[in-house]
């Protein structure tokens, strides 16, 4: 099967997602071309493994000091290239396409009537899910940002609703854990903010990765640059994590159990929802700001919950090539055993909301498909 993945790039957690899949897809012998978009190709970093991918401008978010910045953001994305890029990708060759969110494959299988499966966190808000700061905007852009006739939403708890759990890479390590050793990324927020923040708790380690050149301890602040190596090594063995409100990297942290601490980015729904979602289930703490007195609190009284989330990958890419991607039944039966093989033993959240029935599952497909 010849199949075209696109992979929105402003954020890590969509690579590293599109990482996990293609794992699967190659040992499946599945045939996939990658295209991602949202940031310049000289920030992309350890691609090697998409061979020969393409990078468009496509559409993205401007945010500046944890705050997303609208004007700008409508201000200095090119439409027009954005649609040349859709009209001029071809997608003939291709036996389907994916989307993580991707807005280009989305928008030219939309214009040539294709049918697209999206493939994300995003696609989870096509549901009953938990929502803050969410409005008409927000909403439409949402749903037109990359539409799809096809979704598998991810998320962290089915919420009676027939969407999957997270694609969560796990990293784990022969080294003990340190529960004072905290990995902090916070991509969103300004750099000398976050040490500021950081700088009362001298009895914690904290790791920060950031867009440091080179690596530099301030005594118990580590500044280093990003890898990927050494953030996997570095989460593996932390105690817990700070970061903003991104799936991706909460999924990974949830599924290590980690203790977890999330500061959303302002005006942004998802990222909002997020931090909402968290609280409910418990898996979680958030801070609307950067604030001691909250980081103090989490660090002295907040424990941490796992949740193990089974081969997600591999369930999506067999679904993927068996070919059946228009049934309702066969989407809401994937949901269901994948949530019957996930391992949440003591979380409460989990306890008290049983797993969805089939029978549910599938009417809520149909509505929403």
């Amino acid at each position: 099967m010849k199949i075209l993945y696109g992979v929105q790039a402003t954020g890590n957690g969509h690579i590293t997602r599109a990482r996990a899949m293609n794992k699967q897809f190659q040992a499946m012998g599945a045939d996939v071309d990658f295209l991602f978009s949202g940031r310049e190709r000289s920030h992309f970093f350890d691609m090697e493994e998409f061979g020969d991918w393409r990078c468009h401008r496509g559409l993205t978010f401007y945010h500046e000091a944890g705050d997303l910045k609208i004007v700008r953001t409508v201000r200095n994305n090119n439409l027009f290239q954005f649609w040349q890029d859709v009209k001029g990708l071809s997608l003939e060759k291709y036996d389907i396409v994916l989307t993580d969110y991707e807005p280009i494959t989305a928008w030219a299988c939309r214009r040539a009537k294709r049918d697209c499966i999206g493939i994300g966190h995003q696609y989870a808000f096509n549901f009953d899910v938990p929502r803050r700061g969410d409005d008409m905007l927000a909403s439409f852009i949402m749903r037109n940002f990359a539409p799809v006739n096809v979704s598998l939403g991810l998320h962290w708890h089915h919420f009676n609703q027939a969407i999957l759990p997270p694609i969560a890479e796990v990293h784990e390590s022969d080294e003990v854990s340190d529960p004072n050793k905290i990995v902090v990324y916070l991509g969103f927020e300004a750099v000398d903010e976050v040490i500021a923040l950081l700088e009362p708790f001298e009895n914690h380690l904290f790791v920060f990765y950031g867009p440091f050149p080179q690596y530099e301890s301030r005594g118990h602040i580590q500044l280093k640059p990003l890898s990927r190596e050494g953030f996997k090594h570095d989460l593996a063995t932390a105690g817990g994590v700070i970061c903003n409100a991104g799936f991706e990297l909460s999924s990974e942290a949830i599924q290590l159990g980690k203790k977890l601490l999330i500061k959303p980015l302002k005006g942004q729904v998802e990222q909002l929802s997020n931090a909402r979602a968290l609280e409910e289930l418990g898996l979680g703490m958030s801070m609307d700001e950067l604030d001691p007195a909250q980081v103090k609190v989490w660090l002295d009284n907040w424990s941490a919950q796992r949740v193990v989330y089974p081969d997600v990958p591999k369930a999506i890419a067999q679904w993927v090539l068996q070919g059946d991607w228009k049934n309702a039944d066969s989407r809401a039966e994937l949901s269901l055993a994948l949530w019957q093989q996930t391992l949440a033993t003591g979380v409460k959240s989990f306890e008290s909301n049983p797993t969805p029935p089939l029978e549910h599952a599938v009417k809520t497909q149909q509505a929403t498909a």
